[in-house]
C-alpha cells in the first residue's frame, strides 16, 4: 500500500503531538545522539524513550543508524521543512477564508445579493 500525503501528515502530527517527542526531535536536529544518551535526559525508562524515537522514525522525522552497539538518531531536516510547508499552506488557506468573512461582514446585509 502506498503512503499518501494525508497518511504522512497524520504520522507527523501524531509524532509532534507529544512534548517529549518534540524535545527529542529538537535535540537530534541539533546533532546526532545515541538513544541511550537521549534516555538519560528524561525521567522515564530507556524502553519508553526508544518508543518515542520509534514514533519519530516511523513519521520520517528522524533516522537511526547503528554504530557498534549504539543506535544513533539524527533529525531529518527536509522532513521538518515539509511539515513547515504544509502548515504554511494551511495558514494561507485559513487566512484567505478569514479575509473573505471579514469582507462579507463589512458589506453588511444590504450589500449582499439576494438568494
Amino acid at each position: 500500500m502506498r503512503e499518501t500525503d494525508e497518511d504522512r501528515a497524520d504520522a507527523w502530527f501524531h509524532a509532534l503531538a507529544d512534548r517529549t517527542r518534540r524535545d527529542i526531535l529538537r535535540r537530534v536536529l541539533a546533532g546526532e545522539h545515541s538513544v541511550s544518551a537521549l534516555a538519560k535526559s528524561y525521567d522515564m525508562s530507556f524502553a519508553a524513550v526508544q518508543k518515542h524515537v520509534a514514533v519519530l522514525e516511523r513519521a520520517g522525522l528522524l533516522t537511526k543508524r547503528r554504530q557498534g552497539r549504539e543506535a544513533l538518531a539524527s533529525g531529518d531536516v527536509e522532513a521538518v521543512r515539509s511539515v513547515g510547508a504544509m502548515l504554511a499552506e494551511l495558514e494561507e488557506l485559513w487566512r484567505g477564508r478569514i479575509a473573505r468573512m471579514d469582507e462579507l461582514l463589512a458589506e453588511g446585509p444590504a450589500d449582499r445579493p439576494q438568494q
